[in-house]
């Protein structure tokens, strides 16, 4: 199911980005945090891919071109504002896209239903930081505003119709929009263009377009299993 695969790749690839915060976060309750989300979207993405094949084979030998997750996934952690901002859009759309597939009755409304809860925190954790770090300093407001920017550009992607699915992703759109809006307005931040207009989709993912930071990322995260065939621990 492309479907699946598309969603499996969207989780795979942004638990590889958030496990770059290990240890590196900026207080210790962060790095357990942002663990756990990776850990969550790790699990969405098994499953996930499992549908589809061997989750092992298809998430360490297959090549650049040939990953569907969207691109805002794959871009680098950046700093803390960055993460933010890319958690607050995701998991917004996820909250929505899960409880959605949850009603459909199909292939994907148990795990959709399962998954619903855990991405409910995922978009409190993003929700509560960008009203922090937008209502907070000076300095935090302006990153903030510019992760909210910069980011922007990648979310339209995330609406584009994905064949078998059954959820109208383009309907999903006005309602993540709306949410989205409420807490950037909340954070004392400006919504890119205005609460109404329609984000550009900048990124070709979906098509296995990737960027150049895609394939160090996969490099990164190929290694040992391409370094050790059929190793196991």
């Amino acid at each position: 199911m492309a479907a699946a695969r598309a969603l499996g790749d969207d989780a795979l690839v942004l638990a590889q980005r958030l496990g770059e915060w290990a240890g590196d976060a900026p207080v210790l309750e962060e790095d357990v945090a942002l663990t756990n989300i990776a850990l969550d979207l790790l699990g969405q993405a098994r499953t996930l891919l499992s549908l589809t094949g061997d989750e092992d084979e298809l998430a360490f030998l297959r090549e650049e071109h040939e990953f569907r997750n969207v691109q805002l996934a794959e871009l680098p952690i950046g700093d803390f504002a960055d993460t933010t901002a890319r958690q607050l859009y995701f998991s917004v759309y996820q909250e929505l896209l899960y409880a959605a597939l949850a009603d459909t009755g199909g292939a994907l409304a148990p795990l959709a239903a399962k998954a619903v809860v855990e991405v409910a925190y995922h978009r409190d954790h993003a929700e509560q930081w960008t009203l922090r770090l937008g209502d907070g300093t000076e300095e935090s407001h302006r990153r903030m505003q510019r992760a909210v920017d910069g980011l922007w550009r990648y979310t339209g992607e995330l609406f584009e119709p994905l064949d078998g699915l059954g959820v109208d992703l383009p309907g999903l759109h006005p309602v993540w929009r709306e949410r989205v809006a409420d807490v950037l307005g909340r954070a004392t931040l400006t919504v890119p263009g205005g609460p109404d207009r329609t984000p550009w989709a900048a990124g070709a993912g979906r098509q296995g377009v990737h960027t150049e930071a895609f394939g160090r990322l996969l490099a990164e995260m190929q290694y040992l299993h391409r370094a050790h065939p059929g190793a196991s621990w």
